[in-house]
């Protein structure tokens, strides 16, 4: 966004920079620490959080030549006043601290990331997430209680999501309606595990099970349910078309493929493809029906339409970020950010065949992929969130490639990321969770004594 850096420059000239607490020190996290401190103008890293201090001195380390370890509210106030970055075990002192503007969580966790988002709601501080799996989980219920704080919720730019609600707000700000929204994919094999992945993984610095998350599809789902739920696009089936073409095929071309023309009445949808290039870029299909229009377009080399393909070639994940930061701070403004209810799921789909008893692992390891799914089906037919998977105990047999439900497993006790899920169910579909419970426990019940 050019109006952003100038912005950030009369700031910067006042004195009065954007304070942001980052929560997570992996590999993504260093590289928003080292964005932010080494080229942001502007913005200033006031906290990073981690669970493993270790990461977070990393990440000082790399990034600039002092920090301070905090461990009081006292001490990060000191801290923030003498323009050293804080570092700490304890999200809480950030979250509480009037100090802080923007609270950026990239820990990629479930539970603990819904802890420190709500926390950060509740006293007033926008958020950025770099968490597809939070927000495509509870995104559209923790909108709406940012919305109730009048603080801004919002996934980052950079990110594919991000970059491609950009390209869309675009599309549609020059006339043409957009009807498909795309990402571009180098590979994609539902069945990829840390082992298959861990020399990829080794190669980037990254850990076998993320690179796992991206291969075998969880991680493209949960990113075009964001596009969805902000677009009020869906899928035109489970999982998405996801057509493969040969490496190289221009983006232009691989389109075709798409069901665009079959959706093209409709809200929209959205989908990906496997091998075209820019990769790895995004695109979105639009419509202009205007006949004048159509001639100017194609005077300007976009074709004859009336399908017309816009891509971005590249999402540069980190060092857009600020960007979010400044959005939410300066204009209150969202990257990305649920619309209203949700449209798309992550729905939890058998890796191999699991059996009863085992507990399920996190995404990207050896049980589950993720697949996405129109919100409807999802609550009709009872479909397991994948943000919800993890840790839960089967009470039944489940064939490679099903979609697990409620009725497949037992949900472990006292999660928070359970109880907002129940809350957003709730209040968007007006179905209480212990409801459920209770229909899934009695079920369970029957199949036992039926054996």
């Amino acid at each position: 966004m050019i109006i952003i850096d100038d912005a950030l420059k009369r700031i910067e000239s006042a004195g009065r920079p954007i304070r942001a607490a980052l929560i997570g020190a992996g590999f993504m996290g260093r590289g928003i620490a080292l964005q932010i401190i080494t080229v942001a103008t502007g913005i200033r890293l006031a906290a990073i959080v981690a669970r493993n201090l270790d990461s977070a001195r990393r990440a000082c380390r790399e990034a600039c030549s002092a920090w301070r370890e905090v461990d009081t509210p006292g001490g990060l106030q000191a801290a923030i006043e003498a323009g050293i970055p804080a570092i700490t075990e304890d999200w809480r002192l950030v979250c509480e601290s009037e100090a802080i503007d923007v609270v950026i969580e990239v820990t990629g966790s479930l539970d603990y990331a819904a802890a420190v988002v709500c926390a950060a709601i509740e006293n007033g501080k926008h958020v950025i997430l770099m968490n597809a799996e939070l927000d495509g989980t509870v995104g559209p219920l923790l909108k709406r209680k940012a919305d109730a704080k009048r603080v801004v919720y919002s996934n980052s730019d950079g990110d594919q999501p991000g970059v491609i609600m950009n390209l869309f707000r675009f599309v549609r700000g020059i006339g043409v309606r957009p009807v498909l929204c795309g990402s571009i994919k180098g590979l994609h094999d539902p069945y990829r595990n840390p082992t298959t992945q861990v020399e990829f993984a080794k190669r980037w610095g990254q850990k076998p099970h993320m690179v796992a998350s991206f291969a075998d599809g969880t991680k493209i789902s949960f990113e075009q349910a964001l596009v969805a739920n902000a677009t009020g696009m869906h899928v035109p089936r489970r999982g998405m078309t996801g057509p493969t073409v040969e490496a190289g095929t221009p983006i232009e071309k691989a389109a075709e493929l798409l069901p665009a023309k079959a959706f093209m009445h409709t809200a929209g949808i959205i989908d990906y493809v496997v091998g075209a290039s820019p990769a790895p870029g995004v695109f979105v299909l639009g419509v202009m029906e205007h006949p004048a229009q159509r001639h100017y377009l194609a005077l300007y080399k976009l074709g004859e339409g009336p399908l017309y393909c816009f891509s971005t070639p590249y999402h540069l994940c980190h060092f857009e970020v600020p960007n979010s930061v400044a959005r939410a701070a300066l204009f209150h403004d969202a990257a990305i950010a649920p619309a209203g209810p949700p449209c798309v799921e992550v729905v939890a789909t058998a890796k191999r065949d699991l059996r009863r008893g085992e507990v399920i692992d996190d995404m990207g390891w050896y049980m589950t992929y993720g697949q996405a799914e129109n919100a409807d089906v999802t609550h009709r037919d009872r479909l397991l969130p994948m943000g919800l998977a993890a840790g839960c105990r089967l009470v039944s047999d489940v064939a490679r490639d099903r979609v697990l439900t409620y009725d497949d497993i037992e949900l472990p006790e006292n999660r928070l990321i359970d109880r907002l899920r129940a809350e957003q169910e709730e209040y968007f579909f007006g179905v209480s969770w212990n409801a459920l419970r209770r229909t899934a426990a009695a079920l369970s019940m029957v199949e036992s004594e039926q054996r």
